[in-house]
């Protein structure tokens, strides 16, 4: 699989859904397989919150692959033989696209807390931007999940005629107060650490050490990622052997699980970036902007892949259920998996066996 990084340097103004601009801004972005002379086997992956555009393949020195790398790839459901894919890194992330701590041009000091809130369309438009740098002005697909998902569901609201096909899974029409609740707490860890010094902290200060307040924000992710039921097939009861049972601090294995993870994750994660994502996660609704949910589905005309998990507690399948239903009575193309998986939100980045056939077929069908 050839897979190639760049990045893509804009100087126009991008026009946020705020009424505020990011000018000049760039994208980072990553490429797998080759483009076919009419550009019509292009296909875009969307992140999730913490993801980046390295969604597939190694690089030299990489301990583990792109997030996504059992799904794309040469012969897999995403078949690179066949399809260009394109992975971006959103606005407002820390993996090279512009973000809170890139310069505030024409300075040579990061934005912070001055960098303006971005939202789910604000990061779509800027994507559609890069695609018509490249010279791509239609997809055949558009394949995301959890946040991924969201902007592909966007994508197929607000430019209804770009893409073919949209496959959106463990995602919502708009996020719920249950999701908004658990984002509350990482957003309130981060704000609190007295190191977060109110946005004010030196670039990469936190890479050897990470951050107290992210990785605390994000144990209570994880447990909004998994379910009681993978947590218990995982981990059980065992405590940890060189800890002891009467000791204060004595650690179950999910505890220390929970710890490592989420340590490791502060060292790599700029916290401002954190806080920025899981505002555009907070204040997705695909209705926003239009007279109505109704409206804004009604909009769509491309043929659309809902995937929902049974033990989703994050982003719940009756969501998901839910615009398929509207759909189905508008007359539009959509096409509904409640997948059986006791995993938990997650299983979008863990189970692929249990959906890779879906998405396989779905892309492959004419």
């Amino acid at each position: 699989m050839k897979i190639e990084t760049k990045t893509e340097h804009f100087t126009t103004p991008l026009y946020l859904e705020s009424g505020r601009i990011i000018e000049p801004y760039q994208i980072r972005y990553e490429t797998y397989g080759e483009m076919n002379e009419d550009a019509s086997n292009v296909v875009l992956i969307c992140h999730a919150l913490s993801g980046s555009q390295h969604a597939a393949g190694l690089y030299e020195g990489d301990r583990k692959p792109g997030w996504w790398d059992g799904l794309i790839g040469d012969g897999k459901a995403i078949d690179t033989t066949k399809h260009f894919v394109i992975s971006t890194n959103v606005i407002g992330s820390c993996f090279g696209s512009t973000g809170p701590m890139s310069n505030n041009y024409p300075s040579d000091k990061p934005y912070r807390l001055k960098f303006p809130v971005v939202t789910i369309k604000d990061m779509i438009k800027a994507q559609k931007q890069l695609l018509s740098n490249l010279g791509i002005y239609h997809l055949k697909a558009i394949v995301g999940g959890s946040m991924g998902g969201m902007q592909a569901l966007q994508f197929a609201v607000d430019y209804p005629n770009f893409a073919d096909k949209i496959i959106t899974m463990a995602a919502t029409y708009a996020t719920q107060p249950w999701a908004i609740a658990f984002n509350k707490v990482a957003m309130e860890a981060i704000r609190r650490d007295p190191e977060f010094k109110n946005g004010q902290y030196a670039r990469d200060a936190f890479k050897e050490k990470g951050i107290d307040g992210l990785a605390i924000g994000r144990i209570a992710g994880h447990i909004s990622y998994l379910s009681p039921h993978s947590m218990q097939e995982k981990f059980g009861l065992n405590y940890v052997n060189h800890d002891g049972l009467f000791e204060l601090f004595g650690r179950y294995e999910v505890e220390r699980y929970m710890e490592y993870n989420t340590d490791n994750f502060s060292k790599l994660f700029d916290p401002l970036s954190y806080l920025y994502i899981v505002k555009a996660i907070n204040t997705f609704n695909l209705g926003r902007g239009y007279d109505s949910l109704y409206e804004a589905i009604l909009r769509i005309k491309a043929e659309v892949t809902l995937i929902s998990f049974k033990s989703d507690y994050l982003f719940f399948p009756q969501e998901m259920e839910h615009i398929h239903n509207m759909m189905q009575r508008n007359g539009q193309d959509s096409i509904y998996h409640p997948i059986d998986s006791d995993y938990g939100h997650d299983a979008f980045l863990v189970e692929l066996d249990k959906f890779e056939a879906i998405v396989k077929e779905t892309l492959e069908k004419e």
